[in-house]
């Protein structure tokens, strides 16, 4: 590797390693920072076909993107779930869960749009659509209302700590990708 291409190299690792710690803080105030960094690598490797050897390995192997998309799907799908999962510990029925994971969908939208304080707007939003729709599928389960409070704060509960456990498998996928970044 010539000076010039080390030079590149190391400039390329500190910028995308700069832009990894960006991308977690975007994630803790709700914008999908982990997917904007999964995009990023996979656009520096597009890039790099139109100016590298065709021989040249390229800075972000597909297997590590790869294996960094997976995390982030596991990221997703454990955030999502912990709503239902609270919900259920707090005797919630099937009906009832299915309310807490759609609605811990839809208040999250909604909280980012109509509340927007960074991160709380989410938080808020996903944690009372879990409620909210928790205690509707409990109603729809044949539950009197006095009985769907129960599992509508286990699933405001089980929200918030899904959107907290997400936040070890973000940073897993930014320090993999920073530390392949400096790897040639």
């Amino acid at each position: 590797m010539t000076s010039t291409m080390l030079t590149l190299h190391i400039l390329i690792g500190l910028t995308f390693s700069t832009a990894a710690l960006c991308c977690v803080l975007l994630s803790l105030v709700g914008i999908p920072g982990v997917w904007i960094l999964i995009g990023l690598a996979i656009g520096i490797n597009i890039g790099q076909d139109m100016w590298l050897d065709a021989n040249a390995p390229h800075t972000f192997h597909w297997i590590t993107i790869v294996a960094c998309v997976v995390i982030a799907i596991g990221a997703e799908v454990t955030e999502t779930l912990l709503g239902g999962i609270g919900a259920k510990r707090f005797g919630a029925s099937k009906q009832g869960v299915i309310g807490a994971i759609a609605g811990s969908i839809a208040g999250a939208i909604a909280g980012t749009i109509f509340i927007p304080i960074p991160f709380l707007g989410t938080l808020i939003g996903a944690a009372t659509g879990a409620a909210l729709g928790a205690m509707l599928g409990e109603l729809i389960a044949g539950k009197q209302i006095h009985h769907s409070w129960k599992p509508a704060l286990g699933a405001a509960l089980g929200r918030i700590l899904g959107s907290l456990a997400k936040l070890p498998f973000i940073v897993a996928v930014a320090v993999i990708l920073s530390i392949a970044a400096f790897v040639p």
